[in-house]
C-alpha cells in the first residue's frame, strides 16, 4: 500500500546523515581545490612583478566561477524537483488515483494533454504514491516519491534532478568544466617550477596532486556536460535516453523535440540574459507538455521498442504443387519418415487392388 500519511515528503529528505557523505566529498574537492589554486598559484603570481596582471585576472574569473558553483550546487540541493500535487494541500483531485478502466480514453478530452500511457492505453498510474503520474514524470524510489520532469537521481546532490531544479545542475556542470580547465591549463607553468630542485617538496606535492585532480574532474565534469548538451538539443532526459524505444529509434523520435531556441528554454528558462545565471527558472509546472510546438506523437513511435512480435501464421500450410505429365496434383507437405511410412502404404493398397482386380476377371 503506497504511504500518503505525508504529503509533504520533502520535510524528511535530509534525515539520514548518510546520504549527506557525498555531498561532503565534492565540497571537500571544492575547498582543495581553491585553497591550493589561490594559495600556490594565484597569490605567488601577484607576488611576481611580471605576473602581477596574470595573477589579478586568475583571481578575479576564479573567484567569480567559485561562487557560481557554489550558489548553483546549493540550490541544486535544496530546491525541490518538483512533485505531483496532492489533494491535502491543493484540494486538487486531477491527479489521484481511481482504480478504473481507461483504456482507449482520450486525454486531450480530459483537459490534461497526456501523450504517455501505458502499452494498454490506461494512464500512467503510481502504485506508490497511489497518484496519476504526468507526461516525464517518475517515481524515485530513494526519494520516494514521483519528481516531475524526472532526468535522473544524483547522490552527489542529494536531491533528483527535475523540473525545478534541472537549471541549477545544468549551470553546475558549465562552471565546473570551466573551473577545472581553467586549472589545468593556467596552472601548468606553476606545477613545472615547483619540480625545481629549489622549490620546497610540499609545495610540489600540493601543485602536482591538484593539477592530477583538477585533470580527472574536468574530464568527468566535460564529458557529462556535453552530454548534457545533447540531451538539452534532443528535448530529452537521461531516463528518456536510457529508453529501448529511443535506442532503436535512433534518439530521434522525442515528442518533446523543439527548435534549438525552444529546447534552451525548456532548460535555462525564457529570457536569454539570464540563461547563466541561478535565476529565471524555466516556465510553466511540470505536468503538461503539450503545446503547438510539440510534435504529436506517432503510433509507430509508441511500438518502437515495445517487445511488439510479429503474429504467427495460423492453420495449415499451404500444399506444394507437383507437376507431372497429367498435369498438376497436390500433396501436402511431409519429410522424414512420415513422408517414407505414408508412400509405403499407397504403395501396398495400389497392388492389393491390381491383384484383386485380376482374380476377379479370371474366368472359373
Amino acid at each position: 500500500m503506497p504511504d500518503t500519511a505525508d504529503p509533504d515528503l520533502s520535510k524528511a529528505r535530509f534525515t539520514e546523515p548518510a546520504k549527506f557523505l557525498p555531498v561532503f566529498f565534492v565540497v571537500a574537492n571544492i575547498v582543495v581545490l581553491y585553497i591550493v589554486y589561490m594559495g600556490y598559484h594565484c597569490f605567488p603570481l601577484l607576488a611576481s612583478k611580471n605576473d602581477a596582471f596574470q595573477g589579478c585576472v586568475d583571481i578575479f574569473v576564479f573567484n567569480v566561477l567559485t561562487l557560481m558553483i557554489v550558489i548553483c550546487y546549493v540550490r541544486c540541493i535544496v530546491v525541490h524537483p518538483g512533485t505531483i500535487p496532492s489533494r491535502d494541500t491543493t484540494g486538487d483531485l486531477t491527479w489521484e488515483y481511481v482504480p478504473q478502466n481507461t483504456r482507449g480514453a482520450d486525454m486531450a478530452s480530459l483537459g490534461l494533454g497526456l501523450q504517455e500511457t501505458k502499452r494498454s492505453g490506461d494512464r500512467r498510474h503510481c502504485k506508490w504514491c497511489a497518484k496519476y503520474k504526468p507526461d516525464r514524470c517518475h517515481h524515485c524510489r530513494v526519494c520516494r516519491q514521483c519528481i516531475l520532469k524526472m532526468d535522473h537521481h544524483c547522490p552527489w546532490i542529494y536531491n533528483c534532478v527535475g523540473f525545478n531544479n534541472h537549471k541549477y545542475f545544468f549551470l553546475v556542470l558549465l562552471y565546473s568544466a570551466i573551473a577545472t580547465n581553467m586549472i589545468i591549463w593556467t596552472m601548468m607553468e606553476s606545477v613545472s617550477k615547483s619540480a625545481d630542485a629549489t622549490a620546497p617538496f610540499f609545495n610540489m606535492f600540493l601543485l602536482i596532486f591538484c593539477e592530477t585532480l583538477a585533470s580527472f574532474l574536468g574530464l568527468v565534469v566535460t564529458v557529462f556536460f556535453i552530454f548534457h548538451i545533447w540531451l538539452m538539443f534532443r528535448g530529452m532526459t537521461t531516463i528518456e535516453f536510457c529508453e529501448k524505444s529511443m535506442k532503436k529509434a535512433s534518439y530521434d523520435t522525442s515528442s518533446y523535440k523543439r527548435g534549438c531556441y525552444s529546447s534552451i528554454c525548456a532548460v535555462l528558462g525564457d529570457v536569454p540574459l539570464l540563461w547563466l545565471l541561478p535565476i529565471s527558472s524555466p516556465s510553466g509546472d511540470g505536468l503538461t507538455w503539450a503545446s503547438e510546438e510539440t510534435p504529436v506523437r506517432r503510433t509507430k513511435d509508441l511500438e518502437v521498442g515495445r517487445g511488439m512480435r510479429k503474429p504467427k501464421l495460423q492453420g495449415k500450410k499451404k500444399p506444394r504443387s507437383y507437376g507431372g505429365a497429367g498435369g498438376e496434383n497436390t500433396a501436402s507437405e511431409m519429410s522424414g519418415p512420415e513422408s517414407a511410412l505414408s508412400s509405403c502404404t499407397e504403395l501396398q493398397k495400389a497392388q492389393d487392388l491390381i491383384v484383386f482386380d485380376k482374380s476377379w476377371r479370371q474366368p472359373a
